[in-house]
């Protein structure tokens, strides 16, 4: 199964209690910003959730997850796991 954004739009909505068009807008923003400063080779912290980067490999760039320790221990990743 999965989510695509409408719904995740509609749960984050009910968990805030905020209208949908509110909360759309902000996961938008939210998105853009991240999509620019990887753009710009920054690296992206969200805590709890893990950092996302981009990494040059010979002539292309690469894009990387590092899961943070609560979501590695949620499936059960060891604390030295590399993404």
């Amino acid at each position: 199964m999965s989510i695509d954004k409408k719904e995740l739009v509609r749960r984050v909505s009910q968990r805030v209690c905020k209208e949908t068009g509110i909360v759309e807008e902000v996961i938008d923003a939210t998105l853009e910003e991240i999509y620019e400063s990887l753009k710009q080779g920054d690296s992206v912290s969200l805590r709890n959730f893990g950092t996302f980067y981009i990494r040059v490999e010979r002539e292309s760039w690469v894009f990387k997850f590092n899961p943070s320790q609560r979501l590695r221990k949620l499936f059960g990743w060891s604390s030295t796991y590399k993404a």
